[in-house]
């Protein structure tokens, strides 16, 4: 391999002989000399030098070439083959850009100039095309794969994305994923029919996650690990909807549509969304009456054991709380704040809110 690469280096070298000889022949200092030997003689003898001198560094050379390649094999062996391809793309229109500059360029009167000035251009396009087709692999990948699923997303139809899934599909807003109950709703089984996550939601959710504020940040990560979660349960399906709806700006406006579309339910805690929807005549599951209604009911008369926890608003009232969040308003209990104590419900009221028990000491 280095006899080879000798050889063709000193070629190299005689090549670039004549190429000086070339010069030389346009330069006055030259054409004065007259005499056709004597410049043939010299355009000889200047030819071998240079193939002289190239020979005699072509181990040099050799070596330097064997590290260089070396290297590179290096780097490449750190790269994917994704940065490897992109590179690969970016070194070919690089250099297809340089020839296109270098055509005019060719056409400068000043002898060489062009030449000189196109081989650089080749040289610093194509590297800058190879360094950016690697360096932004995420970014360029990222655009690809918008460019190549527009047209299936302009295309795609609410319908054919639940045709193959038996039962109502149901809708989840924003609200009711960071919310989380949904997963356990569904780990229960409780959940018939496919599950639809917009992807607009998702933006919404990431949008969130990367909030400055931190209590907004904590939410939207909780909301992404929700949805993460579900689509690992295997008694649920989930589907990620990836159609755009780009003629509404409005997310709740584009749940609504959806959920009209698909002829499926929308799943919400936002009071708004559930009373626009009501008004739409779409069927809407709140999580919050869901919880409501699974709540024990407790009747006058029975009895149990509670933790006072605070003063009530009204006189000598205490309050305490189950462990599902239901309130008790203990009749005399302020004086028993930080004590449990045995009380007996006397009535209880449902509101908006939730559910309220009244009760009295034993």
């Amino acid at each position: 391999m280095s006899k080879i690469f000798k050889f063709l280096f000193t070629v190299i070298g005689a090549l670039v002989g004549i190429f000086i000889v070339s010069v030389l022949s346009d330069i006055n200092f030259v054409k004065a000399i007259g005499s056709q030997k004597i410049t043939t003689g010299i355009s000889v003898v200047v030819v071998l030098l240079f193939a002289l001198i190239f020979y005699m560094l072509s181990p040099k050379a050799f070596r330097a070439l064997e590290d260089l390649l070396a290297i590179w094999e290096r780097q490449i062996q750190t790269k994917s083959f994704t940065e490897v391809i992109l590179g690969a793309v970016g070194l070919i229109l690089g250099l297809i850009i340089a020839f296109l500059i270098s055509q005019p360029i060719y056409k400068i009167p000043i002898p060489y100039v062009g030449s000189v000035v196109s081989i650089l251009l080749y040289g610093i396009l194509g590297y800058l095309g190879l360094n950016i087709g690697m360096s932004n692999k995420d970014t360029i990948s990222e655009k690809v794969r918008d460019l190549t699923s527009l047209a299936v997303k302009r295309s795609l139809k609410p319908k054919d994305v639940v045709k193959d899934h038996t039962g109502i599909p149901k809708v989840l807003d924003t609200s009711v994923i960071i919310d989380g109950r949904i997963l356990d709703i569904a780990r229960a089984g409780f959940i018939e029919g496919p599950l639809v996550v917009p992807v607009f939601v998702l933006e919404e959710l990431q949008h969130i996650a990367d909030s400055a504020d931190g209590l907004k940040r904590n939410r939207g990560r909780r909301g992404l690990d929700t949805v993460a979660e579900i689509q690992e349960l295997k008694n649920v399906e989930v589907i990620i909807y990836k159609g755009k709806i780009e003629e509404i700006p409005e997310v709740d406006s584009k749940l609504l549509k959806l959920a009209i579309d698909l002829n499926g339910k929308i799943v919400t805690n936002d009071y708004n969304l559930n009373k626009v929807a009501r008004v739409q005549n779409l069927e809407v599951l709140n999580i919050n009456e869901l919880a409501n209604a699974v709540k024990p009911l407790y009747l006058p008369g029975e009895e149990m054991d509670i933790l006072i926890v605070r003063e009530g608003k009204e006189h000598n009232q205490g309050l305490a709380y189950l462990d599902d969040g239901t309130m008790i308003v203990v009749e005399n209990g302020k004086d028993l704040i930080g004590e449990k104590v045995n009380v007996v419900v006397t009535s209880a009221l449902q509101t908006s809110a939730g559910k309220m028990i009244f009760a009295k000491l034993k």
